[in-house]
This record gives structure tokens, C-alpha cells and sequence, in this order.
């Protein structure tokens, strides 16, 4: 049996690829930019004093990204927090293939919409190299999680790395696979 491939792969290949070789006056196919990663990350510093916290984030996570986080540990001791070195502080899932494909047209399609008031995200929330950024409020406006069984809202941060060389090329990527950006 054949394998599907994401529908946001094709649209990259089909009809972001063209365009940007078009705008940008790439004369290789290989020189257009184009998803490398997606990191997903929570970071939980009230970990230290709820165990229970940790194994709530990471079913929230495996539910979002469909695949099993790693624990981030600290690399200093902050007396101030309580915090020593090696302690958990949270937990980070890299997606990159066809499940980079499937969570990111999730992403665009389904979620971002769902944030209450959604005027688009901002164009700014670029690194300088291509990449965006950005941070979510609430683990609750995925549909794979369960209102129910949420012990607390918790944010998570979001990176689409790209191999762009510019944050223009970035942005032109993001705006034709359907990121929905603010208007002006």
C-alpha cells in the first residue's frame, strides 16, 4: 500500500516551492527554504514542588505531538528558586518529518483559530535566521485535549525552525504553506 503523503508537504512541493523560486530568483530547486523542525516545549519550574506536574505535562505533550517528550534538567543551582542542578524544569519534543508536516497544518488549521479574539499572529516573532517563535497560553485549544482531564492550563512554546537565510524568506515560506499572520 502506497504511503500518504501530508497534504502540507505537497502544497510545499506543488505550489510553495515554485513561488518562492519565482520571488526570491532561486535557480535550484534545493535552494528554496523549507521546514526543517518544530519544537514543542513546556516549561515547568512548579515541577520542584508537584511531582504530579510533570506526568500531567508530558500526557498533555505525547496528546499534542504524538510522540514521547524529553525531560529538560536544569544547568544551575538558583537558590532563590530552590532549584539544583539536574532538577526537572520541563519537557521538550522535536517533531521533523511527516509528523512536522501534520502537526504544523494542525497548527495553522485547527488551533490557531481556536485562540479567543485570534487577529492573526504577529510578523515580528522572527530570530534574524528564519525561524518563528511563539508562545501559546493554554494547552487546551488542541482538540486532542480533554477539558476534562486537565489538571491546569499550561503554556507552551512553539519554534518552527526553517532553512531560510532571512527572515523575509521565512515569513514568504510560513505565509504560503498558510501560517495566518496579522494583516498590515
Amino acid at each position: 500500500m502506497p504511503k500518504i503523503q501530508p497534504r502540507l508537504r505537497e502544497k510545499f512541493e506543488k505550489e510553495a516551492v515554485p513561488h518562492l523560486m519565482k520571488e526570491f530568483g532561486f535557480k535550484n530547486v534545493m535552494q528554496a527554504p523549507r521546514l526543517r523542525k518544530v519544537v514543542l516545549n513546556i516549561g515547568l519550574g512548579e515541577a520542584l514542588t508537584n511531582p504530579k506536574a510533570m506526568e500531567a505535562a508530558e500526557h498533555d505533550l505525547v496528546a499534542i505531538a504524538g510522540q514521547h517528550p524529553v525531560v529538560t534538567r536544569s544547568k544551575k543551582s538558583i537558590a532563590n528558586f530552590k532549584l539544583r542542578v539536574g532538577m526537572p524544569v520541563g519537557i521538550t519534543v522535536t517533531l521533523r518529518g511527516d509528523r512536522m508536516y501534520y502537526f504544523v497544518d494542525r497548527l495553522f488549521n485547527a488551533v490557531l483559530p481556536r485562540i479567543r479574539d485570534f487577529q492573526g499572529m504577529p510578523r515580528t516573532s522572527f530570530d534574524g535566521r528564519g525561524s518563528y517563535s511563539m508562545g501559546l497560553k493554554e494547552q487546551i485549544i488542541f482538540p486532542e485535549i480533554e477539558y476534562d482531564k486537565v489538571d491546569k492550563v499550561r503554556g507552551l512554546q512553539i519554534t518552527i525552525a526553517t532553512s531560510a537565510r532571512t527572515d523575509e524568506e521565512g515569513r514568504r515560506l510560513l505565509e504560503l504553506l498558510g501560517m495566518p499572520f496579522r494583516k498590515g
